[in-house]
């Protein structure tokens, strides 16, 4: 069954505005997918939306045809509730330029013991991270380098942004579906990893040691902090080793997604292929 949305002031239309916030998000434990791309992976993850809002003149394009009759499936099998709504509806309820297609999804499992536990595993911590794009294009680079889990930490100093800001859905174009996240405190996130003896290789300005000359062939956690204050204390008197980054310009730093990029790639290349 298909309901029609016409009107700026129905309640549903002014209940999803509300998802913007995160105490919102938090306490509904829900969040916002836009973009056929984003749907597609969300849906072969196995998520199943709670929501769909459709805006048929906007799906001009095949991904965008291909995941409605995916979730026109769904909404027929009475596994989700589908809306369909103007292109004025739509335009209020989009975050982008998303080809009119937008779920609303419950959270999912972010805990520590949720993360998958291999042999010789690679996990990213990544504390304090601020800005939406970057988490989110961490998450993208994460999933190309087969991490094994990316680790959202936090300190009451440091606070995070939510894995489920839909900007951060937008920004890893779906990867945070396909990638183990997990978010914790610091503190909770050095006591796993001392309990699994993984050890940690912190980033940092001041470290002694270049990040390609870490050992990082076994076991390890990858840490890197927030671009304005960097790692905590708590964090880096954890860590095995401290490593940095070479910088020849005048910049002190780089941007924490490149940042993590560099040294997720060089625990790629000393594992070598992984296939």
């Amino acid at each position: 069954m298909v309901t029609e949305i016409s009107s700026l002031q129905n309640n549903r239309i002014k209940e999803l505005s509300k998802l913007s916030k995160r105490r919102v998000r938090d306490a509904r434990r829900m969040t916002l997918v836009e973009g056929a791309r984003e749907s597609l992976r969300c849906l072969d993850q196995g998520v199943t939306p709670i929501e769909v809002y459709l805006c048929p003149a906007l799906l001009t394009d095949e991904e965008g045809r291909v995941a409605a009759a995916r979730l026109e499936v769904l909404a027929q099998t009475h596994r989700t509730r589908l809306f369909h709504v103007t292109e004025e509806v739509f335009a209020r309820i989009a975050y982008r330029e998303s080809g009119g297609l937008l779920l609303v999804i419950p959270y999912g499992e972010t805990g520590l013991a949720h993360l998958p536990a291999p042999a010789v595993p690679l996990y990213a911590v990544i504390e304090g991270v601020e800005k939406p794009g970057n988490l989110g294009a961490i998450l993208r680079t994460a999933d190309a380098a087969g991490v094994d889990g990316l680790i959202v930490s936090q300190t009451r100093a440091r606070p995070a942004t939510d894995l489920y800001n839909p900007n951060v859905v937008r920004a890893s174009l779906g990867a945070l579906f396909t990638v183990p996240v997990a978010e914790a405190s610091t503190a909770a996130v050095i006591d796993w990893l001392a309990e699994r003896q993984i050890p940690l290789i912190a980033a940092t300005p001041d470290g002694t040691v270049r990040y390609t000359d870490a050992a990082l062939v076994g076991p390890v956690a990858v840490a890197l902090g927030s671009e304005a204050f960097g790692l905590s204390e708590e964090l880096l008197a954890a860590a095995q080793q401290r490593v940095v980054i070479p910088m020849f310009g005048v910049m002190d730093s780089l941007n924490l997604a490149t940042s993590a990029a560099l040294l997720m790639y060089e625990a790629v290349r000393q594992r070598g292929d992984r296939e």
